[in-house]
Formats: C-alpha cells, structure tokens, sequence
C-alpha cells in the first residue's frame, strides 16, 4: 500500500474520531437529530388565511372589550382610534382615496391574519401574555370596531375564517418580486456603477430598546401547545415566590429597561429621573405604583406607557422601591 494512501486512511479516521468527539459535545444543543413533533409544534404557531393552526377556544365581541380596555387602549385609544400609535377602525375602502388610511379594515385581507398577530406581538411590551380565549375575544371587539362582524359574534376556529374582510379582493402579488424564476427580480443598471464604498447602517430605534425587549425568547414562549394555559402550575408559582429574584433582574424580566435607562432617557424618563422628581413625595410609592398598573401618559410626555399587569404586586412594588432608592446597583 503506497505511503499517500496510508496518510489518506488515517486522515479519515481522525476526522471520524472528532466528529464523533464534536457529536457527543453538540448532544446537549441536538444538532443533527430530527426535531420531535413536539418540538416542532412548540414554534408552530403561525395562522393560515383558511384557519389553519387556529387552536381552540373562543371569544365574544363583549369580552374582547373589556380585555381590549385593559390591555390595548392605553396605546390604540378606547375606540381603536388613536393616532399615536396604528389606528385600527374605521379606514374602509379609502386606500384608493386621497387620504387613505392604514388599518385593520383597510389592509387586512383575512380576519385570520389579525388573530396572528395579536397572539404574536400583543400587547406591547407582553407579547403572548394573552390566552387563546382572550385573543380570540380581542379578535372580535377589534373586528367589531369597523362594524366587520355585529355585536354579538363569537369568534373560533369555525366562524374566524369565514369572515370576509373589506379588502379581501384587493390585493395582489407585485411580479418583480414574487415572480423571480430563478433570475433576480431587478434589471437596472443604473444601481450598479458609482456604488458606495462604505455603508453606514443607521435607524431611529432608540439604543437599547430591542435588545432588552423581551430578554431571553425561551423566557417568553409558550407555543401552540399551551395556548390555552392560564396560569403555571403550583409548584412553579411557589418556586417563583420562594426565590424572588433581585429588583435588577424584575427590570429586564419584565421590559421596563426597554424603555427606561437608569441615568438616561430612551422612551419614557431615566429611573433616576423618577427618583429625583418624587424624592420628597411621602407618597410617591403608592401613587407610581397604580400608575404603573394603570399606564398612561401626560407626566413626562406625550408617549403613553401601555399597563404594566405582568408583575406580581409585590415584585411591581420592589422594582418601584428600587426606583426611588435611586436605582442602586448593588
């Protein structure tokens, strides 16, 4: 056997050795194993235009007002008509207007889509905080509001889809960029001569706001298949109450950094900030504390702060108290 066939044989068993070496250090991550069906089902989560993926439960127009009340008005005002942030009544047939007007009614082409949505990135900053029953309930009201559905619908995995949106058949695919068969989508050239040689990515996102959003996905995702789950089981509620974590750690795990800095403002007022403004206000705990609940705007600004219901009260009123104290970081 010649000497470069024995280099080649042993080469091969060497990297056999350490992809089996690599294997057995990778197996805690599963790299290379096929997902299990309850993996898969655990990101599963999207909603098809024919209601596919729809889980079960149900919501009435009615009880989509009260959970719209507490949880979204704050920011997309009592009847859906806020300007500060999407508006999402009212707007039927007027994209073809000279004031067109982007909304739930306008833009939606299936009701589908809107329970994807909310289920997804609602409320903010608490996304997937809402059951299936309430989501299906916010579905409704929402629907409701630009007069889509009547008053007394209920809406499921059954009625959801059939409704017919006002824009359903005005929509269509933009072929330069849907259509490409394999060749690129764009033929100019102008685009192609003087490129710039350095690009200088930049936006408008205040520093800090998306990376401490939502912390760790895992912290926030249930999935598909506990939609339905109203709240942990016991013996994890009284593991959490056991080992309150620390006022810091509440910040992060419940967004308040994403859109409060300790010393300097992003959206709403450095916590240090609060701290100067009541440090002489016997009773700025006890009021901060229902406004937090409560959300709202006008003390520091025009951008209303959505309720804050995640926390616990007493986890709520340990964050507030290290607020006052001035935000210490020990």
């Amino acid at each position: 056997m010649s000497r470069s066939r024995l280099l080649a044989i042993a080469s091969v068993a060497g990297f056999g050795a350490a992809g089996l070496v690599y294997a057995a250090s990778a197996s805690n991550y599963g790299l290379g194993t096929a997902a299990t069906p309850q993996q898969i089902a655990g990101w599963n989560i999207d909603v098809r235009p024919d209601g596919q993926g729809l889980p079960r439960g149900q919501g009435s127009v009615a009880q989509g007002e009260k959970i719209f009340d507490a949880n979204c008005a704050v920011c997309h005002g009592t009847f859906g008509d806020s300007n500060k942030y999407m508006v999402l009544a009212g707007g039927v047939g007027s994209l073809k207007t000279n004031a067109p007007l982007s909304t739930v009614g306008s833009r939606l082409n299936y009701a589908t889509t809107l329970f994807d949505y909310v289920n997804r990135a609602m409320p903010f900053p608490h996304s997937k905080s809402l059951t299936a029953d309430e989501v299906y309930a916010v579905t409704a009201y929402v629907l409701n509001l630009s007069d889509i559905v009547p008053g007394n619908f209920v809406a499921n995995r059954e009625t959801l889809p059939q409704v017919k949106m006002p824009n359903r058949d005005g929509f269509y695919e933009f072929p330069g960029l849907m259509h490409v068969h394999g060749k690129s989508d764009t033929h100019n050239t102008t685009c192609m001569r003087d490129c710039a040689k350095e690009v200088k990515i930049t936006g408008s996102i205040p520093e800090g706001f998306v990376a401490s959003m939502y912390g760790d996905i895992r912290d926030n995702f249930r999935g598909l298949a506990s939609m339905n789950e109203a709240a942990p089981p016991a013996d994890e509620t009284t593991a959490h109450a056991a080992a309150a974590p620390a006022p810091q750690a509440l910040i992060e795990q419940f967004g308040c950094a994403a859109c409060h800095g300790i010393d300097k403002k992003i959206v709403g007022p450095a916590f240090r900030s609060v701290a100067a403004k009541y440090k002489a206000d016997a009773g700025a705990e006890q009021r901060l504390f229902k406004k937090v609940r409560a959300g709202g705007s006008g003390v520091w600004g025009n951008i209303p702060m959505p309720p804050q219901t995640g926390s616990s009260d007493a986890e709520l009123t340990a964050i507030i108290q290290w607020v006052l104290a001035g935000s210490p970081e020990k």
